[in-house]
């Protein structure tokens, strides 16, 4: 006990008396000092007495697609902190191909007693999808909010980042470099942030190059948000004579960038590349990656500091907070004067 309390001192910055005085709840202990040495217990793997653990505000779930997309455990990271520093417990369920569907999620999560749920990039993105089972969920008392992805028949809030001014960036940058030729790889057409991505490269390319709506259209390949559907796609755009291919995710480019290498080809002597999300360690690919960042910490603060307003009683607005991305230009975009 003596050891440990010598180590957790010295971790702290204060004498073995002050650790005592805190470890067993006696006063006289200023509230920085006593963090210090709740810090200095979590650092070195000790638990804390159950007396000075925090009470939890409740749980919150947070439901993702798949994780082997980079880009949602940072944002699963992000929102999950935010909860924590706000008292409440994450409690993180992802779906999984041939595992829980979000219906089956959702009901474990308002079984357990949540106190609300975000969903990132779910069926409210889909078209397609019945929006009724987010109209039977606020019936049952369980605030929600919704990231990626919008519907104007859910009464909720939402949190997206701006596709439209992303494909922008991206078309405007590539024709900087002197692009003609510039293709986009997208996902499925049923989703709403690919409608957009799609609206927003059709007025880029028309603006920037002229085109006509027909000319824009061959210009569009879809497929599956992956590394595969990303290959696929590319070899389809540089079939076409394109130059320069806007991903709709970071794991798309990175099919691109294979892609173009297995037909000989250059990243970026003779293929650009741009991806979309700015996901954690894509700044150390071979070439490393231009792309259009998400404002992943923005839109994850929104979303937790949203769903608590509602829970703590003051309803968030029913509409849609909308973040601006950011073009991050790095290594697989270079001149495309003289090509295509």
């Amino acid at each position: 006990m003596t050891a440990r309390l010598a180590d957790i001192a010295a971790q702290a910055g204060v004498s073995e008396a002050t650790v005592s005085r805190v470890l067993n709840g006696k006063p006289g202990v200023a509230a920085g000092t006593r963090e210090s040495v709740l810090a200095a217990l979590d650092v070195l793997g000790y638990e804390r007495p159950v007396r000075l653990r925090q009470r939890s505000a409740g749980l919150v779930g947070l439901i993702t697609p798949e994780l082997d997309n980079p880009i949602f455990p940072a944002l699963a990271q992000v929102i999950g902190q935010a909860l924590t520093r706000q008292g409440y417990t994450p409690v993180l369920a992802t779906q999984t191909p041939g595992g829980s569907t979000e219906d089956e999620l959702t009901e474990m999560l308002v079984d357990r007693g949540v106190s609300g749920i975000i969903f990132v990039s779910g069926l409210h993105a889909d078209t397609t999808a019945d929006m009724t089972r987010y109209d039977q969920l606020r019936g049952q008392g369980v605030p929600y909010v919704l990231i990626n992805g919008f519907s104007d028949k859910v009464q909720a809030p939402f949190v997206s980042p701006d596709d439209r001014a992303a494909m922008h960036l991206a078309v405007t940058h590539l024709t900087a470099l002197g692009h003609t030729r510039i293709g986009l790889a997208v996902g499925p057409k049923r989703f709403v942030p690919v409608l957009r991505k799609i609206e927003g490269f059709r007025a880029a390319v028309q603006e920037r190059l002229g085109l006509s709506e027909p000319e824009a259209e061959e210009l569009i390949q879809h497929s599956l948000y992956s590394l595969e559907g990303g290959q696929a796609a590319a070899t389809a755009l540089i079939g076409r004579g394109c130059t320069a291919i806007v991903c709709a995710s970071d794991m798309m480019a990175l099919g691109a960038i294979r892609a173009a290498r297995q037909q000989g080809l250059g990243v970026p002597q003779d293929v650009s590349v741009v991806g979309f999300d700015d996901s954690p360690l894509i700044a150390f690919t071979d070439p490393p990656l231009t792309t259009i960042r998400q404002p992943v910490q923005a839109m994850g603060q929104a979303a937790v500091r949203t769903l608590l307003e509602e829970i703590g009683g003051t309803p968030a607005p029913h509409s849609e907070f909308v973040f601006m991305p950011e073009l991050v230009v790095r290594g697989s975009t270079a001149s495309g004067l003289g090509r295509g």
